[in-house]
């Protein structure tokens, strides 16, 4: 793969935190640009500490990350191009949805005029246009998500890293928001890594799935998911989706020859 294509690899990474435990060990992966990769395993695998380091907001202790040619940490100090969707929204309750959004361009020193302008273009993207002038206390969980995602996608990056932004939503507002993320992907030309506990939402988000171990993490499978874009609500019942399911769930499998079903804290 030539430098051009590369958004983001991670080469041999390990991380141990000071009290001793070790949350990833020799874990590599290569992102291209335009990727969309979910990171899919078991709780404390370290799906969470590979995005944060990715992001700049936690140093590996061993091994490399880099992120358009730089680390992590400089390209954090000195470009727009990471951005970082949380599992919780953490809007500014006093503030309206509309300043919300424009904060990331403010603390930038924007123009007033120029600012407003994009953030109502990222609300229109989100379709929170008429939102604007609420608070975050009159909003539904999953619209409360969409702003933070907007609040994110203001700030223009290349790449979006997303922590298991719609766990804690209902399955029709969850299923929703995977369509709604998949539209702004595809438009805004962006590349995405995003954990989840979820194999069917790994499935029908992503261009591929980086199936991990338990701790210590490391990548135990890659799989490409060679489903058509755009993806369609009828495509979650399709042969071909239900395929790449159960292929995911038996690589999260530890006794995968024998069969057995999937354990539910997956799904």
């Amino acid at each position: 793969m030539s430098d051009e294509q590369l958004a983001m690899s991670f080469k041999k990474v390990g991380k141990q935190y000071l009290n001793g435990t070790t949350a990833l060990d020799s874990f590599s992966l290569t992102v291209k640009k335009g990727d969309f990769i979910s990171f899919l395993g078991p709780s404390g695998c370290g799906k969470s500490t590979a995005l944060k380091m990715a992001a700049g907001l936690s140093e590996q202790t061993e091994g490399e990350i880099s992120v358009f040619g730089r680390s992590p940490k400089q390209t954090l100090q000195k470009t727009n191009d990471i951005g970082f969707v949380f599992q919780e929204a953490n809007l500014l309750p006093w503030r309206k949805v509309l300043e919300n959004v424009m904060l990331p361009l403010e603390l930038r020193g924007g123009r007033k005029a120029e600012v407003k302008k994009e953030a109502m273009r990222i609300l229109e993207l989100v379709g929170l246009k008429e939102y604007a002038r609420a608070y975050p206390r009159e909003l539904s969980g999953g619209m409360k998500m969409r702003v933070s995602i907007a609040r994110t996608l203001v700030a223009k990056p290349k790449v979006l890293l997303m922590d298991e932004p719609f766990a804690a939503l209902d399955e029709l507002t969850r299923q929703s928001l995977q369509s709604e993320l998949l539209d702004i992907w595809e438009r805004e030309q962006m590349t995405i890594l995003f954990v989840t506990h979820n194999v069917y939402e790994a499935v029908y988000l992503s261009t591929s799935i980086a199936v991990m171990s338990s701790r210590p993490g490391r990548l135990t499978a890659n799989l490409d998911i060679d489903l058509p874009y755009p993806r369609i609500e009828e495509m979650r019942t399709s042969p071909q989706f239900v395929h790449y399911v159960e292929q995911a769930s038996m690589k999260l499998e530890q006794k995968a020859g024998e069969g057995r079903q999937v354990d539910a804290s997956y799904i």
